[in-house]
C-alpha cells in the first residue's frame, strides 16, 4: 500500500484510508460489533493505516471499536475523529472551544487514547469558518497535549477557504467523479499552505460503484431514502447532491470509458490521480468492501483519455446541477 505525506502533519498515511461512517452495519441498521472487528482487522491486513471516524458515529460504537481494535497494533494507524455534530441543537453558538474540548474528551475516553492524532470540526455552520475565537481555542487544545492536529470537514469549497485562513493541518471534502469543483481554486490553496486533503464520499453513497440501477431499494433508515432533497442533512451528503436518475445516467457511461461494469477501483484511483489528495476513505459494511477498495492500488495510473472522458461526463450530465452549490 503506497502511502503520502499528509501535510504539514509530517505523517505518512496510506492512500486508501477506511470510513467508519456505517463501520460494521448497512445505513441505518443496528451496530455489529463483530463484523466491525472483521473489517478493522481486513483493514489492517491489507496494509491501510488510516482510519476516518466521528464521536456520533454508530452513536460512538465506532470510536469504541476502534478503540478496542488498535490496542492490539500500537502505534500502527493514525485515527482521524470528528466532533460538532453531537451538539443539540446543532448551531454556531454551540460551537465554542469549551464544548469541543468536552467532545474531544469523550472520544478520548471511548478510544482509550491519551491524545488525538487528528480531530476535524464536523460540516459545522458558515459562520464558524470566520470564528477566530473557537480557532485560537482549539489551538490551546492542540497545545495542551490532547490533540496532535486539528483540521475541518466541510460541505463547500468557499467553507474550505475561509477555514485556510487559520492554522488547520487537514481538511475533509466531498471529491469525486461527480464532485469536481475542488480542482479549481481550493486544491492549489491547500497545496499552497500544505494542508492535508481527505476525499470523502468518493463512491457518491455507492452511485458510482456501478452497482445501482432504478429499481434497487435503500432501507427505510438509509439516507440514501430520506435525505435525497436535503431533508435531515446538507443534501450533498446524499449520492454527492446529484439527482438519483440522472446519475444513473453519468454512471452507465463512466462504464463504458473504463470497459466495466464494476467503477469502484476507478472511482477511487481517478481521486488519488490528483495530487493535493492525502487519501481517500471509502466505507465498509463488510469486510470484502475493504478488500475491493484497496482493487484501486493496483490497477495502472489512468491515461489522459479516461481522464479527460471523465470530466466529459461530469460535464455533459453533472456540473448544471451540482458545481455552484457546493
Amino acid at each position: 500500500m503506497q502511502q503520502r505525506r499528509f501535510g504539514k502533519t509530517n505523517r505518512n498515511i496510506t492512500e486508501i484510508g477506511l470510513g467508519t461512517w456505517q463501520l460494521g452495519t448497512k445505513w441505518g441498521e443496528p451496530f455489529n460489533h463483530e463484523e466491525a472487528m472483521r473489517i478493522l482487522e481486513t483493514t489492517y491486513e491489507t496494509g491501510i493505516n488510516f482510519i476516518d471516524t466521528a464521536d456520533i458515529y454508530n452513536d460512538g460504537n465506532s470510536e469504541k471499536a476502534i478503540g478496542e481494535f488498535i490496542k492490539k497494533y500500537p502505534d500502527y494507524f493514525y485515527i482521524v475523529t470528528k466532533c460538532g455534530r453531537g451538539l443539540r441543537p446543532h448551531n454556531e453558538e454551540g460551537y465554542t472551544a469549551q464544548n469541543m474540548e468536552k467532545f474531544i474528551d469523550g472520544s478520548l475516553k471511548r478510544m482509550g487514547l491519551e491524545r488525538l492524532d487528528m480531530v476535524l470540526l464536523h460540516c459545522p455552520p458558515p459562520s464558524i469558518y470566520k470564528n477566530d475565537e473557537l480557532f485560537a481555542g482549539m489551538e490551546r487544545i492542540k497545545k495542551s497535549g490532547k490533540i496532535a492536529d486539528y483540521g475541518v470537514s466541510i460541505e463547500t469549497v468557499s467553507e474550505g477557504l475561509q477555514a485556510m485562513e487559520y492554522p488547520i493541518s487537514a481538511m475533509e471534502v466531498i471529491f469525486n467523479m461527480f464532485r469536481l469543483k475542488p480542482l479549481e481554486e481550493l486544491f492549489p490553496v491547500a497545496k499552497s499552505k500544505d494542508v492535508g486533503i481527505i476525499a470523502r464520499v468518493p463512491l457518491a453513497s455507492g452511485l458510482l460503484t456501478g452497482k445501482y440501477t432504478k429499481d434497487t431499494k435503500f432501507g427505510e433508515n438509509d439516507h440514501r431514502t430520506y435525505n435525497r432533497n436535503g431533508e435531515s442533512f446538507d443534501k450533498g451528503e446524499t449520492f454527492s447532491g446529484v439527482d438519483y436518475s440522472l446519475g444513473l445516467q453519468a454512471v452507465e457511461e463512466l462504464k463504458k470509458l473504463f470497459g466495466t461494469d464494476d467503477l469502484v477501483p476507478y472511482a477511487l484511483k481517478w481521486i488519488l490521480m490528483h495530487d493535493a489528495v492525502s487519501t481517500v476513505i471509502p466505507g465498509a459494511s463488510r469486510k470484502e468492501q475493504v478488500i475491493s477498495n484497496v482493487r484501486a492500488c493496483e490497477i495502472p495510473e489512468l491515461s489522459k483519455s479516461q481522464m479527460d472522458g471523465v470530466t466529459e461526463i461530469y460535464n455533459k450530465y453533472i456540473r448544471n446541477s451540482v458545481h455552484n452549490l457546493w
